[in-house]
């Protein structure tokens, strides 16, 4: 009982923060040392790639994302929230996940889709159940957007895993990624910019629905027809570029904590442009340019001020971002450079990029861990219980 009572199970974030900065330090590592040959890759019943692309995804991604929702979805219907054995069943799952990806290659069928399949498919039915059960009480109306995209990461990942249709499971995850950053950097940063700036940005459904509504449907680009695909995604880039502009980006960039949230919300922008490039030329760029800069730019941009901003608060601590937290957000951003400009310029050291970045990301998710690990398994220093 003691140990269910320990505060790492009190709120989703905590033990799930916690696996992200595990995850963010040694996943990439590992694949630079596969990529170079160092180390050899999992065997079984997927190529390199596919490990690599599954375990950031649905490995780091979904320990940032399965603890961002697990804390917000109780916020915003006013619930008491997952927590004690729920919690520990969901860590349990992604352990075993981690565990089928890395050495489940030669188990039976049944057994390893039984890893991969158990933590992702408990948690959206968590999160289902929490926005569904108590739609009456959400206070966001277009939490509809989840109920619609959390399902369908379970067919994304199905995909990834296929080496048939490898390229589009990678296109329908990062859409579904893209849908839930949208989301959130509509709620967040309407708050900092008001918080730190007293600037109100503009919000209205007449543009924020269509930016959503074409996210969601951008999800299955990958079996729309040609023009329909650029046209989309052309148009929902025009729509991002113009609410950018709207939302007082030479004030954000005063501050790097918000800075990088712009960051990552122009590097959107910048794949979904990529993305039309692919579809009319065949850009000689060295390596994926295109899900780097997704990865990279947004997802590795905005989640370490995610974190730094939720384990905070979240704890009962001050929201400010000291020159630690500073540091790891210049961390990421030469992590960027290292691993999506400098490779176009000097593609000859590629292997030497890889092993750069990567040890970007494990310098900025170890000292993650190491500063802010120990406030997730501490009481809230307010006195407050959760």
């Amino acid at each position: 009982m003691k140990f269910l009572a320990h505060p790492l199970w009190l709120v989703g974030f905590r033990p799930f923060f916690s696996l992200a900065c595990l995850a963010g330090l040694s996943l990439p590592l590992l694949w630079a040392l596969m990529f170079s040959g160092a180390l050899p890759a999992p065997a079984g019943r997927f190529t390199p790639v596919q490990w690599h692309a599954h375990e950031m995804f649905f490995g780091f991604g979904w320990a940032v994302m399965g603890g961002f929702l697990l804390t917000a979805s109780k916020n915003w219907v006013q619930i008491r929230g997952y927590h004690g054995v729920a919690l520990m069943w969901l860590a349990a799952a992604w352990g075993f996940e981690r565990i089928g990806m890395a050495w489940g290659g030669t188990w039976p069928a049944a057994l390893f889709w039984l890893s991969n399949l158990v933590f992702l498919g408990s948690i959206v039915a968590m999160l289902l159940w929490t926005l569904i059960r108590y739609r009456s009480r959400d206070s966001f109306r277009d939490n509809y957007f989840f109920l619609v995209a959390l399902p369908l990461f379970i067919a994304a990942k199905l995909l990834l895993l296929d080496g048939a249709h490898f390229h589009a499971g990678v296109a329908m995850v990062i859409g579904l990624f893209r849908v839930a950053f949208l989301v959130m950097l509509e709620r967040t940063l309407t708050q900092f910019m008001k918080g730190v700036f007293q600037a109100e940005i503009v919000r209205h459904p007449v543009l924020d629905n269509p930016i959503k509504l074409m996210a969601l449907s951008l999800v299955f680009v990958a079996w729309m027809p040609k023009a329909m695909a650029g046209a989309l995604l052309v148009v929902l880039a025009f729509l991002l570029v113009a609410r950018f502009m709207l939302w007082k980006p030479q004030l954000a960039m005063r501050r790097i904590e918000l800075a990088v949230m712009y960051l990552g919300y122009a590097a959107i922008v910048a794949q979904l442009l990529l993305e039309f490039a692919v579809l009319h030329a065949s850009p000689g760029w060295v390596g994926s340019v295109s899900v780097h800069v997704f990865t990279f730019g947004v997802m590795g941009l905005i989640i370490p001020a995610m974190l730094v901003r939720i384990s905070k608060g979240h704890t009962g601590r001050k929201v400010v971002f000291d020159a630690g937290d500073k540091l790891l957000l210049w961390i990421m951003m030469a992590g960027f450079v290292v691993r999506v400009v400098l490779p176009q310029l000097a593609p000859g050291a590629y292997t030497a990029w890889v092993h750069l970045a990567a040890t970007a990301w494990f310098a900025c998710f170890a000292i993650l861990g190491w500063r802010y690990i120990p406030f997730l398994f501490a009481p809230r220093v307010d006195g407050k219980e959760h």
